[in-house]
C-alpha cells in the first residue's frame, strides 16, 4: 500500500523512520505515568498541539489516541450522553428519554455502528439530507431536529463530517455548529479524512468553524502519512472523558501514588493497556516538521487535480471540483459510448468498475477502489494521499484502467 500507484482505500506515505518507529511502538503499553512517563508525556505535549491548532484557546481540552477513526468517533457519541446524561453510565439508557443523533447521509459508517454499540439504536440516528456537493444541507438539519422535539425526543448530539468517505465533501460546520448552539447539541466534527488540512495554510478554510466543536476526531496516519494506526478524539472540555469513563481500579489508578495522578491517562480510555501509537506521530512530526506536512497535503491536493484534468474517456460522478483528494468517477468502454442511457447501458456499466479492479488485482499492476452510491451505478473512487506519487504514477493509473477496460 505504500507504493504511490495504489490507489485504493488507506495508502499512508512512505518513511524512511518506518523500522525504528514501529519497533518502538510495539515495545510497551500505556495506561500509567510509571509504566510509560516518556510516551505519556509526548501524547499530552502532542494532543495539546493538536488542540492548539484546532483553535481551542491556549490548547486547553483534554484528548486520547485511540484504535482508529472509527473508535474516536465512538467516544465522541459516548462523551455527547455523559455530557448530557452523566446518570446513564450507572443506570443504564433506561434512565434517559429517547435521544437522538444527527449525521450526513455520506457519513462514515462508524456512527450508525457508535448507534447501535452504544444502545441508541439505529433508528435514532437520522440522516441528514447533502446537496450536490456532498455537503450537509443546514435547513435539513433543523428541520429534522425540530421535528425530533415535537415528538418529545430529547436531540442531543450532530456529527460534521470534514472529507467524507466517498466524495471527499466538508460540510458547513459554522452554520451546523449554531443550530447546535441554538437547541443545545454537542457538536462532533469527524475529520478523519480531511483533518491533515488543519496543518495547511492555504487549505485549512474547509474546516473553518471547527474551533466550535465540542469534539474532533484526527487521523494522523491518513492525510498526515503516519503509519498506521494513529487517530486523536479531542474534546474541548476538560475532564469529561475521564468522568465518562473512569472506573477507578484500585490495582492501576492510585489517588495517593508521588506524582500528579493526572499523568495516569489510562482510567479516561475505554481500553486498559493501549498501543503505544504516539511515538511515530511525535517522531515523524520532529523530523519533517509541520512546514513539510503543509506540503505533502499540497501535492497531494494539485495531484488530484492534476488527476481529474487528465479524465476524458470517463464522466465525473458529479461536475464540481471535488474539495479533498477523492476523484469519482466511471470508465466508459468503447462498446457502451455510443449506447443511449437505459437500464441495459446502467446495467453494463455496474459490472466495468469490478471487472477492471479484478485484473488490476491478477495482474498486479496496481489497485483502484469502486462502488456504487445511491443510484449511482460502481464507480471507480481513486483517493491520493500518498505524497510519493508523480505526475508520472498518476498518468499510469488513466492509462491501466483504459487499457484493461478497452474491449469490456
Amino acid at each position: 500500500m505504500d507504493e504511490p500507484v495504489y490507489a485504493g482505500t488507506q495508502n499512508p506515505l512512505c518513511s524512511s523512520l518506518r523500522t525504528i518507529i514501529y519497533y518502538m511502538s510495539f515495545v510497551c503499553s500505556r495506561f500509567t505515568y510509571e509504566i510509560a512517563p516518556v510516551f505519556v508525556l509526548m501524547e499530552q505535549l502532542t494532543l495539546k498541539k493538536m488542540r492548539e491548532i484546532i483553535g481551542w484557546p491556549d490548547g486547553e481540552g483534554d484528548g486520547i489516541f485511540s484504535p482508529g477513526g472509527a473508535i474516536s468517533n465512538m467516544y465522541s457519541v459516548m462523551i455527547a450522553r455523559y455530557k448530557f446524561f452523566p446518570e446513564v453510565k450507572t443506570k443504564g439508557m433506561a434512565a434517559a428519554p429517547r435521544l437522538i443523533l444527527f449525521t450526513s447521509e455520506l457519513s462514515h459508517y462508524s456512527i450508525k455502528k457508535a448507534s447501535a454499540a452504544l444502545g441508541f439504536g439505529t433508528e435514532n440516528l437520522i440522516l441528514l439530507n447533502t446537496d450536490e456537493r456532498g455537503r450537509v444541507i443546514p435547513a435539513d438539519l433543523e428541520a429534522k431536529v425540530i421535528e425530533a422535539k415535537q415528538k418529545g425526543y430529547v436531540p442531543i448530539y450532530v456529527n460534521a463530517t470534514a472529507g467524507t468517505t466517498v466524495y471527499g465533501a466538508f460540510d458547513p460546520i459554522n452554520e451546523i455548529a449554531d443550530i447546535c448552539e441554538k437547541y443545545g447539541m454537542w457538536l462532533h466534527v469527524d475529520g478523519a479524512w480531511g483533518g491533515g488540512l488543519l496543518m495547511s495554510r492555504k487549505h485549512r478554510h474547509k474546516l473553518n468553524g471547527v474551533e466550535r466543536a465540542n469534539s474532533v476526531t484526527w487521523n494522523p496516519h491518513k492525510m498526515m502519512g503516519v503509519p498506521l494506526q494513529c487517530s486523536a478524539i479531542l474534546v474541548r472540555e476538560r475532564g469529561i472523558l475521564q468522568g465518562c469513563n473512569s472506573m477507578c481500579a484500585g490495582y492501576l489508578f492510585q489517588p495517593d501514588k508521588q506524582y500528579d495522578v493526572t499523568y495516569d491517562t489510562g482510567d479516561k480510555a475505554i481500553q486498559c493497556g493501549r498501543h503505544v501509537d504516539i511515538f511515530k506521530f511525535w517522531l515523524m512530526w520532529k523530523a519533517k516538521v509541520c512546514i513539510y506536512i503543509q506540503q505533502c497535503a499540497t501535492h497531494c491536493l494539485y495531484q488530484k487535480a492534476f488527476l481529474s484534468g487528465l479524465i476524458t474517456n470517463v464522466i465525473p460522478i458529479s461536475s464540481y471540483q471535488p474539495q479533498h483528494t477523492n476523484v469519482c468517477f466511471w470508465y466508459i468502454p468503447p462498446s457502451l459510448r455510443g449506447m443511449p442511457d437505459g437500464e441495459e447501458r446502467r446495467k453494463r456499466l455496474h459490472k466495468v468498475a469490478p471487472k477492471i479492479k479484478a485484473m488490476m488485482m491478477e495482474s498486479g499492476t496496481t489497485m483502484v477502489g469502486y462502488q456504487p452510491q445511491g443510484d449511482k451505478v460502481n464507480f471507480f473512487r481513486m483517493v491520493i494521499s500518498n505524497a510519493a506519487a508523480t505526475r508520472s504514477d498518476i498518468d499510469f493509473l488513466i492509462e491501466e484502467i483504459e487499457r484493461l477496460g478497452h474491449d469490456l
